[in-house]
């Protein structure tokens, strides 16, 4: 698929660093938000909305960056352009390599966070 990490260490590094105290807050509302975005593509493909799948993801890849996953945001991208482009047909499967890839995040920040 891809030679990109699963996470961008150094980048989740700096937000611990930026984000002190608040950075498991900030781990479990993006994987919270991840969830819904998640549902919310699968609710646009059985609506059958390519603008609606378009724009989930489109959103969905920006939080993935931001938060150091840039793997999943591939995958986002992968499915806006699918979208934008009206091929839904390439959901299903674009659907399940971000959920395989969103568990595969999951793990590894939850390694990061203190328990």
């Amino acid at each position: 698929m891809t030679d990109k990490p699963h996470l961008d260490e150094e980048a989740l590094a700096e937000l611990r660093d930026v984000m002190e105290d608040e950075f498991e807050v900030l781990i479990q509302t993006y994987l919270a938000d991840s969830r819904d975005r998640i549902r919310a593509l699968r609710e646009g493909l059985k609506a059958e909305d390519s603008d609606a799948f378009a724009r989930t993801a489109h959103s969905f890849k920006g939080s993935c960056i931001n938060i150091g996953a840039p793997r999943l945001g591939d995958l986002c991208l992968k499915a806006e352009v699918a979208g934008k482009e009206s091929r839904l047909e390439d959901a299903p499967d674009l659907l399940d390599e971000i959920d395989r890839e969103f568990e595969q995040v999951i793990k590894r920040l939850d390694g990061l966070l203190v328990r």
